[in-house]
């Protein structure tokens, strides 16, 4: 077959990034650059000693390849969903199965959400979508770092840092403030986590906070057990707070160090992003069943564009005690996910499952997904040349991708404990 050339090189189809993904090392990562870069976005050095070279697996030293097309089919998939979670009958089921907190629709979409996908010889396919999807902040400033060994590959491939993304996550927050304020001024924003700056990815948190002071929008990285709530106003030493950029793991803010969270998101008080309301229409793994059943979405109103798209959502099927004989027999072909699970907790290849573990399965609430596997890129460690699996992240505002980007992992699932692995850029020609 052949292939057109761009500055002398194959245009990557599916095979030549293939092809690239296990044998080019010629665009590598400049680490001195991508210090420098990110002394320019804090305004000082001091953030890559203490935040960066502590996290020696966060940033792989290769970028992987993907053809335009696979891109565009990832997007589908992402535009399908979205509109699939707009239908009346797919919000009945959905939030049927979710806590009382996230029916009521304040008006934010959520934002950076999340969408990662494996990339086999059949094309992307959907692993899950996630709310607190992170890594956007330090995956933008990483594609501004990225060095090729000759002209003709840097003439090949872009490897300038996306300039789109600093404007969208501004509009993107602005965007999500104005659904639910109209046209009030929003004045500062919260980001907000558990213990943020125990959090493997505290790095971005300064990142974002110092993107939004950049434009004109105050900032502050926020435990929520320290939020206080009191008079209709929600504050953080002593700060009112407008909005929360919401990274926390409790999706339906039911603990209790969640409590003045929790309080301002429902009397609407408080602008939360990503919400409750929006991971029960999109990240809920028991949302994969409706997503992964063509003929339902078909009957419930969906368009045929986004009915094929949705051939990239592996089937998945709840687990019950009536069909667990089925899917223990069935098990070497699946994934086990917890619905209310997030990232790899408790996540279980199926042909790795012991008997043991599939009776702790049965007993709680899971979902068996049809098997995808992850695509692979082929890196150097210590000048050895080592398979890593690899996974790619779609960082969307609305249905619209705002930042693509990949992981490098070794063993079941991305840990960021891999030599040579970590967060990688996406390059097609």
């Amino acid at each position: 077959m052949e292939t057109a050339t761009i500055a002398g090189l194959p245009q990557p189809s599916r095979l030549q990034s293939d092809r690239l993904n296990r044998s080019c090392f010629c665009i590598t990562l400049d680490r001195e650059a991508l210090r420098d870069a990110a002394a320019r976005e804090v305004g000082g050095g001091g953030f890559w000693d203490d935040f960066v070279k502590t996290r020696p697996h966060l940033f792989s030293n290769v970028p992987v390849f993907l053809p335009p097309e696979d891109l565009a089919l990832m997007a589908s998939i992402v535009s399908a969903i979205e509109a699939a979670a707009g239908l009346p009958e797919y919000q009945r089921v959905s939030l049927g199965w979710a806590p009382p907190i996230a029916i009521p629709d304040h008006g934010p979409v959520g934002a950076l959400m999340g969408y990662d996908f494996h990339l086999g010889s059949d094309g992307p396919k959907l692993i899950e979508v996630n709310t607190n999807a992170g890594g956007a902040f330090l995956n933008a400033i990483l594609a501004s770092a990225q060095r090729a060994c000759c002209a003709e590959v840097e003439r090949g491939f872009d490897l300038r840092r996306p300039d789109t993304f600093e404007a969208a996550v501004v509009g993107m927050f602005q965007g999500e403030w104005r659904r639910q304020r109209g046209e009030a001024v929003l004045r500062r924003i919260a980001i907000v986590d558990d213990r943020p700056q125990d959090q493997y990815l505290y790095p971005e948190f300064i990142l974002a906070r110092q993107l939004l002071l950049r434009a004109g929008i105050d900032a502050v990285i926020a435990d929520p057990a320290d939020l206080i709530y009191a008079d209709g106003v929600i504050k953080f030493d002593g700060l009112d707070i407008d909005l929360v950029y919401n990274r926390l793991v409790d999706f339906s803010l039911q603990l209790p160090e969640h409590l003045a969270m929790r309080q301002a998101y429902e009397d609407g008080t408080v602008v939360v992003t990503p919400n409750p309301h929006n991971h029960a229409l999109l990240a809920d793994k028991r949302n994969l069943i409706l997503l992964s059943d063509r003929e339902a979405l078909a009957r419930w109103g969906l368009e045929a564009k986004h009915v094929e798209a949705l051939a990239g959502v592996p089937n998945t099927r709840l687990v019950t005690l009536e069909n667990a004989d089925m899917f223990w027999a069935q098990r070497n072909g699946l994934f086990f996910k917890p619905t209310s699970g997030h990232g790899s907790k408790a996540v279980y290849r199926g042909d790795k499952v012991t008997k043991g573990v599939w009776a702790q399965i049965v007993q709680e609430d899971y979902v068996a997904q049809s098997f995808a596997a992850p695509g692979e890129r082929m890196i150097e460690v210590d000048g050895v040349q080592v398979t890593r699996k690899m996974d790619v992240r779609l960082y969307t505002y609305g249905g619209q991708v705002l930042l693509a980007a990949a992981r490098l992992y070794q063993g079941q699932t991305t840990n960021f404990r891999t030599p040579g692995g970590g967060f990688a850029p996406v390059l097609t020609a």
